[in-house]
C-alpha cells in the first residue's frame, strides 16, 4: 500500500470518523509520536485519549493532504484541516506537517507540527493575535 493511502486512511478513520480502533491498525504498539505536545512523546494509548478530546471541540471534520513526498520507509506531508467549532458552528481551519517512518504498512515513528495557537484562537480559547502579543512580551491571560 502506498504511504499516501495509509496517511489518508489515518486522517479519515481516526480524525474524521473518530475510529479509535484504527489507531491499533495503523500504528505499531511501540510507535513513538513526537511534536504534538511539547516535551512529551505519545503512543497509541495517548492517542486514544487525545482524539476524543479534540473531536469534542469540533464537528464536520475535513482533512486534506496538500503535499506528500515519499522516500524509502519515510513520508512527509503538509495537510489542512477544516472543521466547525462545536460550540458556535463557526468554520475553523488549521494546517500541519507530518514526517513518518513506516514498517510493513504501519506507522512506527512520527514527527508532527500543527498550528494549535491559530486553531485555539479561532475557537475562542486564546485571544486573537496571541502569537503577536507573545512576541511583544505581553502575557496572555
Amino acid at each position: 500500500m502506498e504511504k499516501r493511502q495509509i496517511l489518508e486512511d489515518w486522517y479519515r478513520r481516526v480524525w474524521v470518523e473518530g475510529d479509535l480502533d484504527a489507531i491499533d491498525e495503523l500504528f505499531c504498539p511501540q510507535t513513538h509520536v513526537a511534536g504534538l505536545l511539547p516535551e512529551m512523546q505519545m503512543g497509541p494509548e495517548e492517542f486514544r485519549e487525545l482524539v476524543p478530546m479534540f473531536l469534542d471541540m469540533v464537528e464536520d471534520v475535513h482533512v486534506s493532504l496538500d503535499k506528500v513526498m515519499e522516500e524509502g520507509d519515510w513520508a512527509a506531508a503538509l495537510y489542512s484541516m477544516h472543521v466547525k467549532d462545536s460550540a458556535t458552528g463557526k468554520p475553523v481551519s488549521g494546517s500541519g506537517q507530518l514526517f513518518v517512518r513506516f514498517s510493513e504498512n504501519k506507522m512506527v515513528e512520527t514527527y508532527n507540527s500543527f498550528d494549535f495557537m491559530s486553531f485555539f484562537e479561532q475557537i475562542g480559547l486564546l485571544p486573537e493575535h496571541s502569537l503577536a502579543l507573545c512576541l511583544t512580551g505581553q502575557r496572555i491571560g
